[in-house]
């Protein structure tokens, strides 16, 4: 069976350091970072636009759309929208985990963030760039914006 993702949580994956929403949401994404982080572990993940399996135990989601504060389901849908247009990919279709994290490492640049991501509270940490800078380095893709 498949997982699901949301399509900016394709680059939460690499910078997650266990900041939290809530214990249960931090659990979940630690099982999805690490399954996805394991080298010799391969699936199929279907991309989306939506609630995702990390969404349902974080205490924000609503019925149907994302309650962190008025707007945040327009703004992480459109986070989604920009992560799955700039990785040329299409949503609710599904992709081999190994072709995705090597197409992040190939299409996304630290700097990409600042758009990708813009507006999101966890930016300004900074892991999330460093996270896509260790990963274009572990690929060999040269983040040219980092040197």
């Amino acid at each position: 069976m498949d997982k699901v993702l949301r399509g900016h949580h394709l680059l939460c994956i690499h910078g997650f350091r266990g900041m939290d929403y809530s214990t249960k949401f931090v659990e979940k994404m630690y099982e999805i970072v690490n399954d996805v982080r394991d080298e010799q572990k391969d699936f199929s993940i279907k991309v989306i636009a939506a609630f995702d399996d990390a969404c349902f135990t974080c205490p924000h989601q609503g019925k149907t759309e994302c309650e962190a504060n008025e707007g945040s389901d327009e703004h992480v849908l459109s986070m989604d929208e920009k992560t799955i247009r700039h990785l040329g990919i299409e949503k609710n279709k599904s992709y081999q985990k190994s072709f995705l994290v090597s197409l992040t490492a190939q299409k996304v640049v630290m700097e990409d963030l600042d758009y990708l991501c813009k507006g999101c509270s966890w930016l300004s940490y900074g892991v999330c760039k460093e996270g896509i800078v260790e990963l274009k380095n572990k690929y060999g893709h040269v983040d040219i914006t980092n040197q």
